[in-house]
């Protein structure tokens, strides 16, 4: 508990070292907390699971959602299956999201239900590194899983600064014909339309009842700024909390934050745990009400 809240950071990356682009690396020194890489991973470049676990409850985060990734060309092969040993630690804690690359895994649907019969609290997509549209039909045998056992859709929409990403695809409009053939699906959008795309995040999210906008990479202090156009007390009834972590200085510290920008203690509830709780697969319901439908 964060202040009497429930906390649930939606956006976490503790991949194994050794498997990722120097990018990346870079990414996580010059925007995370001061020696993160050596104070939570191991000489061998692993997670150390009673660190992770001590750490997040320090920040007084309930729940964390541990992202892998299959983007060979950006940032490497971040593999499900290293999140495991880190959920079996403490798996009330932390859950895995799974991850597919439709240029990497055939058949894709027999792959989403391999990870999410492993623990997959959602399905994250990642077009700007992978190098695809979330429109294309590779992609709906996977939709169609997500569908049938309900399991939300987490997408990557903001730009990218790592070399090799396709930033084109980051826009949320490829989202447009997935939500209308699968009208029952909830659809994630991480980094909340970051670059060019705060306004149509934020409209889609306004007019469906199945799109959040999720926070993770966005500084807190600039929502208002980025979401100007719309009423930010209503706009924050779809946000779900999350950082990004390791590349933030703290959890609680962004929590606090968001709260800060004068959002109502209902509506605090929702953005920093009832709304992901309500979302994703698996987290146990707070005793917040949902978001607005």
């Amino acid at each position: 508990m964060l202040d009497g809240h429930v906390l649930v950071d939606a956006h976490v990356h503790v991949p194994v070292l050794g498997s990722l682009s120097p990018a990346w690396l870079e990414w996580a020194r010059s925007f995370g907390p001061d020696g993160i890489l050596r104070d939570v991973w191991d000489a061998d470049g692993r997670p150390r699971p009673a660190r992770l676990d001590e750490l997040f409850a320090e920040q007084g985060v309930d729940h964390a959602l541990l992202f892998c990734e299959y983007s060979p060309k950006v940032t490497g092969y971040q593999l499900f299956e290293d999140l495991l040993p880190l959920v079996e630690h403490n798996p009330e804690r932390f859950r895995p999201v799974a991850n597919v690359n439709p240029h990497l895994h055939f058949p894709l649907a027999a792959e989403v239900r391999r990870q999410l019969d492993l623990g997959a609290a959602a399905l994250k997509l990642h077009p700007v590194h992978g190098g695809f549209r979330c429109d294309d039909a590779m992609l709906y045998p996977a939709y169609q899983v997500l569908a049938e056992r309900g399991v939300p859709l987490v997408v990557h929409c903001g730009t990218s600064t790592f070399p090799g990403s396709m930033n084109e695809l980051a826009d949320p409009s490829y989202l447009l014909p997935v939500l209308r053939d699968f009208p029952g699906l909830d659809v994630v959008l991480a980094h909340g339309g970051r670059g060019w795309w705060y306004d149509a995040a934020a409209f889609m999210a306004l007019s469906s009842p199945h799109v959040w906008v999720e926070l993770s990479g966005l500084p807190p202090k600039r929502l208002p700024e980025y979401y100007h156009r719309y009423d930010l007390g209503r706009l924050a009834r779809r946000w779900i909390f999350a950082t990004d972590w390791p590349g933030v200085p703290g959890a609680a510290q962004n929590a606090r934050a968001v709260v800060g920008l004068g959002l109502a203690d209902e509506v605090a509830a929702l953005v920093l745990g009832g709304n992901a709780t309500r979302v994703y697969a698996g987290l146990p319901p707070s005793d917040q009400p949902g978001g607005e439908r």
